[in-house]
């Protein structure tokens, strides 16, 4: 029962603080480490074959890390219920991401009401791997719909899957997998080989959440009356277009509600980096309104998802 309250404590801490940029994160310090295990692993001169290992090493070390703390700190905390659960209620907490990537979002859609493009395109630059100098205002608003969808599944529904079979430890060491990936599994020159270990395991890492995702954003679709059946549809066609077998799951169900074309090729590090577009080419325009709406679907998928994962939690345990 102790994870189910923390887990619940710390949704609805997301939902009221986000996440302050002052206070202090477990992510944070992870990202850290990786910058710098990658300056000490990934240097030019090494052949792929080191990389790669150096790769798995660098894995181990902040996964296996991240986990082994977390549960050094929870055990610590067992001396004292109360501080046990604020402990667990606060590292939970951390690992679940609604609140801030909306409150990012939001603030690109302020910059593009208010025309001023240069700063959405540093704004969204904030929160995506790939090249903005370039990007038009509704490439700019795509590239947010894309970001929110994704992290619908990486950033709430996979952290939650996560925490309730697990609690803190196994919320953290997923956090770990996932800050891997996002910075350094890229399918560029640089980090092809040092980052192949945390792509591919970040791949399994999130295949059922995204697929659980897929289904409630469907869900979520039917309950806010967008085009339900067109999200099935497209969601069904195009949910393993993309070079992830995880991300396009939710980009597609977005894409259909909301009668979009998402996707498509991008830069990233300067390298073109060609994608598939998911979603069917309507020539509507991205606007703010869609990207609104994908934050609905966000706040609704995520609630769906917190209720359902508790519920099969509680009737587990209750067994």
């Amino acid at each position: 029962m102790n994870i189910l309250i923390m887990v619940l404590l710390a949704f609805f801490l997301d939902l009221l603080l986000g996440d302050p940029h002052s206070w202090p994160h477990p992510v944070k310090l992870i990202g850290h480490l990786i910058a710098w295990l990658t300056e000490c692993f990934n240097r030019p001169k090494y052949s792929s074959r080191k990389k790669k290992w150096l790769g798995a090493l660098t894995w181990l070390i902040t996964v296996g890390g991240s986990g082994l703390i977390t549960y050094i700190v929870m055990k610590v905390t067992t001396v004292n219920y109360y501080l046990y659960m604020i402990v667990g209620t606060y590292l939970s907490y951390t690992c679940i991401s609604s609140r801030q990537l909306a409150i990012e979002a939001e603030k690109i859609m302020k910059s593009l009401k208010q025309n001023n493009l240069k700063k959405a395109r540093q704004q969204v630059g904030m929160i995506v791997g790939r090249d903005t100098n370039q990007l038009s205002a509704e490439e700019v608003t795509k590239a947010t719909i894309e970001t929110v969808a994704e992290n619908t599944s990486d950033g709430v529904i996979a952290p939650l899957f996560f925490l309730v079979i697990g609690g803190p430890v196994l919320g953290i060491m997923y956090k770990a997998i996932n800050t891997l990936d996002s910075m350094i599994g890229y399918q560029n020159e640089k980090f092809r080989a040092f980052g192949e270990v945390s792509a591919r395991i970040d791949d399994i890492a999130n295949y059922v959440p995204a697929r659980i995702t897929w289904l409630l954003l469907i869900i979520s679709s039917w309950l806010l009356r967008d085009d339900t059946r067109e999200a099935i549809a497209v969601g069904e066609r195009d949910c393993e277009k993309h070079l992830s077998p995880n991300s396009a799951f939710s980009e597609a169900v977005v894409a259909g509600a909301l009668h979009l074309q998402l996707g498509g090729p991008h830069y990233y590090f300067g390298e073109l980096v060609k994608k598939p577009y998911i979603g069917n080419d309507h020539l509507v325009i991205a606007a703010n309104w869609h990207l609104k709406r994908t934050i609905t679907m966000l706040y609704l998928t995520s609630f769906l998802g917190l209720c359902g994962f508790e519920l099969i939690r509680f009737l587990i345990v209750w067994k």
